[in-house]
């Protein structure tokens, strides 16, 4: 004789709730055998076990209901072979997205966890600057905070739709003439840090050399400070001024909800 299972007994059996099946009957993935007319009770064939395990089984292997669906439609040896080498490939790109993922939250956490541990932040250093990598965008003129906010954005934007491997944590150009006359908010140029990448577009290589640099400390309007003890420190020393400001976001506000808690790391290459 053949056997029926209520909605409850098949649900107690797959480990899944009443409400999935409810919901795989509405989209017509999985349906019941047969449903009393009466008071409108779902019972499910011993034939549709298979069926069922089927689509348990492959959800959990990351195929979505839509492509579970369309494969249940009809499949043989072939085609399944097909379906689950596409599959690896997908599974492929997740685990290469959840590593630059992982990547990003590190290099996020290695400057935290460097510039949590500054004693001196007024000091001003000569260092071995490593070679970098940027992909940027032009700041529109006058080069207020509101329009570096948004050439930061469009990079940010760009670089996750284009799949680009960059960090979190962005960055402006100040011109050193801009510098020079005191207008030291004035950034011409956004970026965000990245892996080296064969783009060539928009991408920036930063190379290595000696630079002097300096932490700011506070909200970026403030950042003046910063610039006049690296100013008065080349004089001191008699360091030469050989490009542009590089200024490195380090804690912005991805990682801090008050603006006193900001810290930049401004970079200049010398002579």
């Amino acid at each position: 004789m053949k056997r029926f299972f209520s909605i409850g007994e098949l649900a107690k059996y797959q480990n899944i709730s009443k409400q999935t099946l409810i919901f795989y009957d509405k989209i017509k993935l999985f349906c019941p055998q047969y449903v009393n007319p009466e008071n409108g009770y779902r019972y499910y064939g011993e034939n549709q076990l298979d069926v069922l395990d089927t689509i348990l089984i492959m959800k959990n292997l990351g195929f979505s209901l839509e492509d579970i669906k369309k494969h249940l439609e009809d499949y043989n040896l072939e085609n399944s072979r097909l379906l689950m080498e596409n599959q690896l490939k997908v599974i492929e790109d997740k685990i290469n997205e959840l590593k630059l993922i992982k990547r990003r939250i590190m290099h996020k956490c290695k400057w935290l966890d460097y510039v949590k541990n500054i004693e001196n932040r007024e000091a001003v250093s000569v260092e071995d600057f490593d070679e970098q990598f940027i992909f940027f965008r032009k700041v529109e003129a006058p080069y207020s905070f509101t329009n570096i906010s948004i050439a930061t954005k469009a990079c940010f934007t760009e670089a996750f739709q284009r799949h680009l491997p960059v960090f979190f944590q962005s960055g402006v150009i100040v011109p050193l003439e801009h510098i020079k006359s005191g207008r030291y908010t004035e950034a011409t140029t956004a970026f965000l840090l990245m892996d080296k990448t064969d783009w060539t577009d928009s991408i920036m290589h930063l190379k290595s050399g000696r630079c002097v640099s300096a932490y700011h400390f506070g909200d970026y309007a403030s950042i003046s400070i910063a610039y006049e003890r690296i100013l008065d420190y080349c004089d001191k020393y008699g360091l030469t001024i050989a490009s542009d400001s590089y200024e490195f976001c380090i804690n912005d506000y991805i990682t801090a909800k008050n603006e006193e808690e900001y810290i930049t790391k401004i970079c200049f290459y010398v002579n």
